[in-house]
């Protein structure tokens, strides 16, 4: 099984329509949350880990959850309300966030005394990993998790909205690393964290401090991944696709690189030092064709097994 842990939100997405005001229409989402979906589209056994409101946004998360076949054992419900975020997505299908976050369910998480037995990977996140007291307890689950043997992926998913000390989150990031296995990072991600630097100038220091790789979303430019090993470097373009927005892009990347990972066993402890060249070309494909699907259609909808089957078959 793979655990997701983090947020589960409700984003208003602009829905279009004339007016002074755009009309915003609410969906499913939440790095974290998008990444569980995801998993459980592509037919991967997952649980999610968060705390959801009991109203009716949170019903509505449940039900997404539960309809896409994630386990929801490790949730914890809450009457607290459930976060917002507003997006706004440029013409090139891009969108920022401005999140409504106060006193909301999902920050007030509490780690579980032990994962289920039988978990193979972790993944954490985006706004979980920010805002307290929420974030030291999924702090805490990765490390607990690191420790125990568990396959360990962290996609930061930035929101500097949400920061308000950039230099502590930076030294807070850099104190995860040596209990990662994946970095997962968009190149904006990367270029932040790596403050007044390139980003290119810091990967090697931040793999050195633990991941065994990282893997950087490029865009329309594709996906890259770094080894700690050598610092070896494989690319692979992104499919071409009308893109309607990039909602869910990157947590699609996720779910698919462990769906890849978790179907050619390489979620065993130092499988991933393994994997051949071909071996990444093919899960950073896999990865970019579900990425590619969730970018042409409206908001956070990543694929299903059999939309992806038929992306390769093409």
């Amino acid at each position: 099984m793979i655990v997701v842990g983090g947020e589960a939100l409700i984003d208003l997405v602009p829905a279009g329509g004339g007016g002074v005001l755009p009309a915003l229409q609410p969906v499913r989402g939440g790095g974290p949350y998008n990444t569980a979906v995801a998993l459980g589209r592509l037919g991967a056994p997952v649980a999610f880990a968060s705390r959801v409101s009991t109203d009716a946004f949170g019903a509505a998360l449940m039900a997404g959850l539960e309809t896409a076949g994630v386990d929801t054992g490790l949730v914890q419900r809450g009457a607290e309300p459930t976060t917002l975020a507003v997006a706004d997505v440029s013409p090139d299908g891009s969108a920022g966030f401005r999140f409504y976050a106060e006193g909301t369910a999902d920050r007030l998480f509490r780690a579980p005394d032990a994962l289920p037995a039988g978990v193979r990977a972790l993944a954490v996140g985006t706004c979980s990993l920010v805002l307290e007291p929420g974030a030291t307890a999924y702090e805490t689950l990765l490390k607990r998790a690191a420790a125990d043997g568990v396959f360990t992926l962290l996609d930061p998913n930035i929101r500097a909205g949400l920061i308000t000390d950039a230099d502590a989150y930076r030294a807070r990031f850099r104190s995860w690393l040596p209990h990662v296995a994946l970095l997962k990072l968009s190149v904006e991600d990367a270029q932040w964290l790596a403050g007044g630097r390139p980003w290119a100038e810091a990967l090697p220091e931040w793999l050195a401090a633990g991941p065994r790789a990282a893997v950087l979303t490029r865009g329309g430019e594709g996906l890259t991944a770094v080894l700690a090993q050598g610092l070896q470097r494989y690319d692979v373009p992104a499919p071409p696709v009308g893109v309607v927005d990039t909602i869910g892009a990157g947590d699609t990347v996720n779910a698919a690189l462990l769906h890849w990972f978790d179907a050619h066993d390489a979620l065993a402890p130092g499988a991933l030092a393994g994997l051949d060249p071909a071996g990444w070309r093919a899960a950073l494909g896999h990865a970019a064709r579900a990425a590619a699907i969730t970018c042409s259609r409206a908001g956070a909808e990543p694929p299903y097994a059999a939309e992806l089957a038929e992306t390769a078959d093409g």
